[in-house]
């Protein structure tokens, strides 16, 4: 998939408009005459670029890849210089959605992963990846955190954790129509991050061994 900039417009237009329904709507619930009328496209358009509407969901993900940089971090990355405040800068982005759509909508890969994880191979494997890439940002800003963790801190098992954290504080947010579910998943993460920092300046410093990759 060539980069963003080198679309066609009218290909723009249509993953713009389909990438807005899925998360707004959900991918089933979503008709083709819908994205043809919000994209502003006739029918031989969208299928000129997409075979089905399984494949323009597939178009949609791996879009999403190429805008998990430009959409999501380097915003929060402008936020802060800071490594580990990066990352809860990142989770209040995620609370800001919440409340800009008053909890109708979460995050899109984890609504997506939800709704067609089980039945499209394609879509699943594209959702893993929009995941691993998220938490491949994550980890390196762990590890550009250096000794403020302590050394056998596994930096990729500790990004998993915090995606998780916040893909499971976003669905009970939404559940309970209340940031406080979020919130508590916040705060426990916060605390369990003071915990490893505290660790590292306490315990003797030997650097970061293979284990804390």
């Amino acid at each position: 998939m060539p980069p963003a900039n080198e679309e066609h417009p009218t290909r723009l237009r249509i993953l713009e408009a389909a990438r807005r329904l899925f998360h707004e709507q959900g991918f089933h619930a979503t008709g083709i005459s819908t994205i043809l009328r919000e994209a502003d496209v006739n029918s031989g358009s969208l299928y000129h670029y997409f075979a089905s509407k399984e494949a323009l969901l597939s178009g949609v993900l791996a879009w999403y890849l190429d805008l998990l940089r430009p959409m999501v971090m380097n915003p929060v990355e402008g936020m802060t210089e800071d490594p580990i405040g990066r990352i809860f800068a990142l989770l209040g982005f995620y609370r800001q959605g919440l409340q800009m759509t008053d909890f109708k909508m979460g995050c899109p890969i984890g609504n997506l992963a939800l709704e067609v994880g089980d039945d499209n191979g394609a879509a699943r494997e594209l959702i893993h990846q929009n995941f691993h890439n998220w938490s491949e940002v994550v980890c390196g800003w762990l590890r550009a955190a250096g000794d403020r963790l302590p050394a056998t801190t596994d930096r990729r098992q500790l990004a998993g954790f915090v995606l998780t954290t916040m893909e499971g504080a976003m669905m009970r947010a939404r559940a309970a129509k209340s940031f406080e579910p979020f919130d508590e998943s916040v705060a426990q993460l916060r605390a369990y991050f003071d915990h490893l920092e505290t660790a590292a300046r306490t315990g003797p410093h030997t650097g970061e061994t293979h284990g804390a990759s």
